[in-house]
Parts: structure tokens; C-alpha cells; sequence
């Protein structure tokens, strides 16, 4: 992009357009620096976001979560219960793309680049309303604009702005939906399995313990348990709890017997299911195992858990939206969020909040991301007319 073309787009951002805001993001390097070493981290982008924000007239805070990692909070005060509009700052990292990351090309009807669906297509959208809602004609709702770092690691902003004890009545995190309302998603369980075998010369069987063997074993148990899994009654939008072996390591050499072999376990959960008691289960297939094959030596942990949450989709959150979404020409659809997001974190917090957002999330993090900017548009007119709903 020559200079120019820079300083119209920025002008363009400032006035509020929506694909001007997501194209200067996306030129805005923010990769994530735990998940791609070198990343630029938020503080570029936060510094942007957050001076847009002031320009409009917006309270808006830059906030230091950990070293260089910067969430941005803003504040807009008016009328009616407080709403949280979120979406995180970081992506991904950029290695193996097949277009220039930060080029934030519009071609083809597409905005491409790195972070272009996920999730920088919805926080222009958020900052677009957001500028309309304090500058413009008609009712002014209480807003809290929270963009945060770290979503793509451990949601460090998003822990620190609900431990902070941030204070609302409702939330919409503006992640890539394809413009559906999604009151539900999935939660997961990371689990690892240690076996312990007995190192031994491959010609010696009477000696020698296969820890890959006994973990396959494991593996091949825990089929009917995944079973079990598809066999409980169907959440209405996300289905049945799922399970996957996410890696597997051991051994030293093909004519040696293993001595350990580390698995590690993913399970993805429903709302309302108990990390403790999803470990139980794994737990109790593995017993079941040392049993049948008592040379099976073997221990399991739960190494991190993250719940899944619903909202009803009969509340006012979720009927409010659709309401918006027809006001605005948007076919009213609800679906569920296989994938799990920060609003975890609100939801568990007390805060009911549900994902609508533009982009399809089969684009997020891929070699080539885009989004179509219609959807920005779109979504950032929704998201205006559902926010003045809320006024008294």
C-alpha cells in the first residue's frame, strides 16, 4: 500500500467506514508472540483502536494484561442496561500463508489478510457502531467496547477484564458467524495420559514393557466410550460431546521397547458438563484397562479445562438480536458455536453473552484468509440497531 493510499485509508478510518477500520487492522501486524515468535503482539493495533475510540468521544483506556500485551476498554455513557460489544486484537501467526498477511487487499469482492475474518472484520464492525452510537442521531445506550489481547492462547485479556470485575448486563462477541446469532458452544478438556513400560533389547520379550502398546490399547478402549458419547441425548444446537487424541510420543528406536509414551486427550464438552467428572470417565476406561492387562502402568491429569456455556435462545439477548438482524434485511438465524470462545468467560461471570459476527469461521487462521466486506457493513448496522433497542 504506498503512502497515499495509507494516509485516505486511515481518513476513511477515522470518518468510521467499516472495511477502511478492518483493512487498517489487518495492515496492523498483531500476531500472537507465544503462539509465532517474533509476533508484534497488541500493542500497535490497541494504540490504533484505542485512538479511534478517543476521537469519537468514547472513555477509552489502554490496559497492560502482561508484559506488551495490551487489552482496550471504552466506555460510552447513556441510557439502559450496560452491553459489552468484545472481540480480541491478536491472530495467529502468518507462516505457510499464500497471500501477503498485512497487504489487507480488497479484490475479487474479498478483504484479505491475516486476521481479516478472524476476528478484525468483527471489531471493525464494533468500532463502526460505536462511532454511529456516539455520533450520531437517536437514542444513546450504556456501551462498554472491550477488545482484548491473547484469545488465541490463553485468553489472558479476556481473564483480566472479568477478574477486574468489569460490570454489565449483557455481551455480544462480534467472532466470524457468518452473520447467525449463537447462544451456545462447546467447552473442552485437555487431558495426558504417562504410560510407563520397561526399557528392553527388541529380542527380549520376556523383559521388555511396550508403553506405545498398552497407550494403543487405551486408545482402542476408549472407542466405546465415544460411543457413549454419541449415544446421550443431542444439545439442540451443538450436538454431542466429542474426543480425539491430539498427540502421541514415545520411544527411542525401533529395536528397543518403550519405556513411556505420553498421550495427550482432547475432549470437547457440552454447557453444564463437569471437567472433574469428564476426567472421571477417562479415568475409569483407563482402570478398566490396568484390569484386563495388568502390566499396564499408567497415569492421567487434566492439564486444563474450559467450560462450555448457552444462553437461552428465548431471552431478550438473543431475540433482540434476531430482531436487529430483520430490521436490518439479515435472515434471523440461530445456530451453535462448535468452536470455543471468550464468552466462556462472561457467561461464567454472570454476564449472558452469544456470538453474531461477520465471516465465515471455516477462513479463520487458513493460508489464505479473507472476508467478505458486506458482511462488515452489515453486521456493524445490526449491531447499531440492537444497541439503541436496549435504550429505556
Amino acid at each position: 500500500m504506498h503512502g497515499s493510499q495509507n494516509v485516505e485509508l486511515l481518513e476513511r478510518a477515522r470518518d468510521g467506514d467499516p472495511v477502511a477500520l478492518c483493512r487498517a487492522m489487518v495492515s496492523t501486524d498483531s500476531v500472537n508472540p507465544v503462539l509465532a515468535p517474533g509476533g508484534e503482539g497488541e500493542r500497535a493495533v490497541a494504540e490504533l483502536v484505542a485512538g479511534w475510540l478517543d476521537e469519537w468521544g468514547l472513555e477509552s483506556e489502554m490496559i497492560e494484561v502482561a508484559p506488551d500485551r495490551f487489552n482496550v476498554v471504552a466506555r460510552l455513557r447513556g441510557s439502559g442496561p450496560t452491553l459489552i460489544l468484545n472481540g480480541h486484537l491478536d491472530t495467529v501467526g502468518v507462516e505457510g500463508m499464500t497471500i501477503p498477511p498485512f497487504a489487507a487487499d480488497l479484490k475479487g469482492g474479498r478483504l484479505w489478510g491475516r486476521g481479516s475474518c478472524d476476528m478484525k472484520g468483527g471489531d471493525a464492525a464494533i468500532l463502526t457502531a460505536a462511532a454511529r452510537l456516539a455520533q450520531g442521531e437517536g437514542p444513546t445506550p450504556n456501551l462498554l467496547v472491550a477488545f482484548t489481547a491473547d484469545e488465541e492462547h490463553a485468553s489472558l485479556g479476556m481473564a483480566h477484564l472479568v477478574e477486574s470485575g468489569i460490570q454489565a448486563d449483557l455481551a455480544v462477541v462480534c467472532e466470524p458467524t457468518s452473520l447467525a446469532v449463537m447462544p451456545a458452544h462447546k467447552g473442552f478438556v485437555w487431558l495426558r495420559a504417562l504410560f510407563k513400560g520397561r526399557a528392553a533389547h527388541g529380542s527380549r520379550p520376556e523383559v521388555g514393557i511396550d508403553a506405545i502398546r498398552h497407550a494403543g490399547l487405551y486408545l482402542s478402549a476408549l472407542d466405546a466410550y465415544a460411543d457413549r458419547l454419541r449415544a446421550r441425548p443431542a444439545h439442540a444446537l451443538i450436538g454431542h460431546g466429542s474426543f480425539h487424541a491430539g498427540t502421541i510420543v514415545g520411544g527411542s528406536a525401533e529395536s528397543v521397547y518403550p519405556e513411556s509414551c505420553r498421550l495427550l486427550l482432547e475432549r470437547r464438552t457440552m454447557p453444564g458438563e463437569d471437567p472433574a467428572a469428564v476426567e472421571r470417565e477417562f479415568q475409569s476406561v483407563l482402570d478398566e484397562l490396568a484390569g484386563r492387562v495388568p502390566e499396564v502402568d499408567a497415569t492421567l491429569e487434566m492439564t486444563l479445562a474450559r467450560p462450555g456455556t448457552e444462553v437461552d435462545p428465548a431471552s431478550d439477548l438473543v431475540q433482540g438480536l434476531l430482531a436487529a438482524c430483520q430490521a436490518r434485511g439479515v435472515e434471523p438465524c440461530v445456530e451453535g458455536m462448535t468452536a470455543w470462545v471468550d464468552a466462556a468467560f462472561l457467561n461464567e461471570a454472570g454476564v449472558p453473552a452469544v456470538c453474531f459476527g461477520p465471516g465465515d469461521i471455516a477462513q479463520a487462521h487458513t493460508e489464505d484468509e479473507w472476508i467478505d466486506p458486506r458482511e462488515i457493513r452489515v453486521c456493524a448496522e445490526v449491531l447499531e440497531t440492537f444497541a439503541r433497542s436496549l435504550v429505556d
